[in-house]
């Protein structure tokens, strides 16, 4: 009896390591068309009127469809239709009502119109909000619809409709929504028309109601937005406003039906997470399926798209890089993403290297592990990446980060010479490249400017080089030495760091929310660069709503801050130094307080005009003010890198554009057999086990045949 046992309890071991292993899928899902990757912060709205962040991106981006959509492969990014017919041009009229020409003056426009016309035929997905009974009525509206169910698929009966310019036009309204708190609502406000009334008349109404009960949109008018017909509807507004296009590309602006809203407004559905929140309802390639935000999130592909084609055209290398392989091809290509939450980075790569995960980030843990970087600066994948045949791809991020000097302060703020040359100075001193080098890893390109690539007026080269800190050596920017900052210090009055009046030496104070991995040793360096130009550098670590209170009074000398990119127009950076948007006084995004007439002049001309050569001249004049006065130490633009798995067909990293997904396709045939090969059976634990299991038993076997042999002699 012992005997068989050993033997079947090896066998039932052999039998757990048979198709699955290690792999922590279902065996069901193996070599199904499904693209696995990671979230790591669970995402806070999935509701398009408030969702703002890169993580829900990742979902809302996927499921839904605002009328404009980014190229996929056009570098500078390209507007282009994704539910309409054609990008609107907009019509001009001055405040008499009468329509002016394209080319006219911004100066001279009062109203801005733009008329959007769907393309017809597209549905919604499969939702019991639009279930209807033998009446034509709402099948689950007014009838407990909560009650019993804990998950969408609990409704039993689906349905859909077409889209119509009423979606787009009732979600434009929930913008104003009191109880949304939309966080564009004031921008908005100030451009489309009748957007300020209209939210404060649905804040009136919101008052006169139960605090649960449904506020019923269509009941309060928007004076700016109407509908010509059922796929056509028109958006009035105030001024010129170019970049009013960008945001028809994000989510804000994608459709929600009414009576998906009033669906999920019943009572009971929200102690339940029914809404908009949690699941979102939209026409594009892919639906929620699956919503558990601290395990794993599940889009499915959405049997009702309307169907768009892979681009046939790109940039210059996109054709030998594979990237046209697919054109004309009907989207989405996956059946399924499943989104896994990792909270943590080593188990996350682990699983990328296994092939458990189709593509991955680089941590600071794993970043010696597959990346190398030569004497020469250029970065490629170890020998090990190479050997799987992992891809690395890189792009630089709409962003920047900078230190900024508060212009209000009487040592380091002012445009006179004396503060203007010691800003000068230490913008030389801080060594940007080294900072990249040390605590980026190399992930990001010395900014010259507050413009990234891909923007325009972004300038490569010797034409967009911050000529106060750099000299064009070799075909490269070069850093100024120290020597020229330390001579920007004579000539502040400050030889020596001293002041040449008083003989105090020079203490400057940084204003920061400290903390982090590695802040300390980041602080250290910067404090040594000042020391470079002999600045005794203090630094004030604060909590960071006591930062941005010192912040909001102009209560601070130094600072550190970053911009994401809205949307790819120079307006969206430089507003951030217009005098008009100073934080003290006028509550604006302008942290420096930077105030330059000058500046502000061309900033007014150039916000509003489209993208010509006589835009690009103002933007050249608006940057070499910039860098004459630097009211900031310009920092870095931070570099993405990605690795995917060579299955993984069609990635090309996006900084703006949000509905990437359906553009992917994966080899499953390649995947599954790699999974087999990186991940082979391991069977000398159960080996071991066994034979340590058979060691045990030894003892009482021998026992009982010394027992037996007695029996028998006796």
């Amino acid at each position: 009896m012992r005997t068989n046992f050993v033997c079947l309890s090896f066998f039932l071991l052999l039998a757990g390591c048979g198709q699955s292993w290690n792999d922590p899928y279902p065996a069901a899902d193996a070599g199904q068309n499904i693209l696995y990757t990671v979230f790591t912060e669970r995402p806070k709205h999935l509701d398009p009127a408030q969702s703002y962040t890169e993580d829900e991106l990742a979902f809302t981006g996927q499921i839904y469809e605002p009328p404009l959509q980014y190229h996929y492969l056009k570098r500078p990014y390209e507007l282009m239709p994704a539910t309409v017919e054609a990008v609107p041009q907009p019509r001009f009229f001055d405040a008499a009502g009468r329509e002016l020409p394209a080319d006219v003056a911004p100066e001279r426009v009062a109203e801005s119109v733009y008329e959007l016309k769907l393309k017809p035929g597209i549905r919604f997905q499969p939702h019991p909000a639009f279930a209807l009974d033998a009446h034509g009525q709402p099948l689950y509206l007014g009838k407990n619809a909560a009650d019993g169910r804990q998950s969408m698929s609990d409704f039993a009966e689906m349905a859909t409709r077409e889209l119509t310019a009423d979606d787009y036009i009732y979600q434009i309204k929930r913008l104003a929504h009191p109880r949304l708190h939309s966080p564009i609502f004031g921008m908005m406000a100030d451009k489309i028309v009748g957007l300020q009334a209209l939210g404060e008349s649905l804040g009136q109404a919101a008052k006169a109601l139960p605090k649960d009960a449904w506020l019923d949109l269509d009941e309060h008018a928007l004076s700016g937005v109407q509908k010509v017909d059922a796929l056509t509807w028109r958006i009035r507004i105030k001024g010129k406003y170019p970049q009013f296009l960008y945001w028809l590309a994000m989510p804000f602006f994608a459709p929600v039906p009414r009576e998906v809203d009033r669906f999920f407004s019943q009572p009971g559905m929200a102690a339940k997470n029914f809404s908009l929140d949690w699941w979102p309802v939209g026409t594009g390639p892919y639906f929620l399926a699956e919503n558990d935000p601290n395990r794993r999130m599940v889009l499915v592909r959405n049997p009702n798209f309307h169907g768009q084609t892979y681009p046939c055209e790109g940039e210059a290398s996109d054709r030998a890089t594979g990237l046209l392989d697919d054109c004309g091809k009907s989207l989405p290509f996956v059946d399924r993403a499943i989104f896994t939450r990792e909270k943590e980075a080593i188990p996350y790569w682990n699983k990328f290297l296994q092939g458990y995960y189709d593509a991955s980030g680089i941590s600071s843990d794993s970043f010696d592990q597959a990346v190398r970087v030569n004497v020469g600066g250029e970065v490629g994948l170890t020998d090990e990446m190479q050997a799987k045949g992992i891809r690395l791809l890189t792009s630089v991020k709409s962003s920047t980060f900078y230190m900024g000097f508060n212009m209000l302060d009487p040592v380091v703020g002012g445009l006179v010479p004396r503060s203007t040359r010691l800003r000068q100075a230490i913008s030389i001193a801080i060594d940007q490249e080294e900072y990249i080098s040390i605590f980026a890893n190399g992930r990001g390109i010395a900014a010259q400017g507050p413009l990234p690539p891909g923007i325009f007026g972004y300038e490569n080269g010797e034409a967009g080089i911050d000529r106060v800190v750099y000299d064009w050596v070799d075909g490269k920017p070069k850093r100024k030495p120290v020597e020229q900052a330390r001579q920007l210090m004579v000539e502040a009055g400050y030889p020596n760091g001293r002041d040449e009046k008083t003989g105090e030496p020079l203490v400057v104070n940084l204003d920061t929310t400290g903390g982090g991995s590695g802040e300390k040793s980041r602080l250290d360096w910067l404090v040594r660069q000042f020391a470079k130009i002999d600045i005794q550098l203090v630094v004030r670590s604060t909590d960071f709503n006591r930062f941005q209170d010192k912040i909001r009074k102009g209560n601070v000398q130094l600072y550190y801050l970053g911009w994401n990119a809205d949307y790819p127009d120079p307006e969206n950076f430089f507003f951030l130094l217009d005098g008009n948007e100073g934080k003290v006084g006028r509550g604006g995004e302008n942290a420096s307080n930077y105030a330059n007439p000058a500046f502000d002049r061309l900033f007014a001309r150039m916000k509003n005009m489209d993208n010509t050569p006589e835009r690009l001249a103002i933007v050249r004049e608006m940057n070499g003010l910039l860098h004459h006065d630097a009211p900031w130490v310009f920092g870095f633009h931070p570099k993405s890198y990605t690795l995917s798995h060579r299955w993984l067909k069609n990635r090309k990293p996006s900084e703006v554009g949000n509905n990437i997904l359906k553009y992917q396709r994966i080899d499953t045939v390649d995947r599954s057999n790699a999974r087999k090969l990186w991940n082979p059976p391991v069977f000398w634990p159960i080996g071991l086990a066994v034979l340590v299991l058979v060691l045990a038993l030894l003892p009482a076997w021998s026992a009982y045949r010394r027992r037996e042999q007695r029996a028998a002699l006796k």
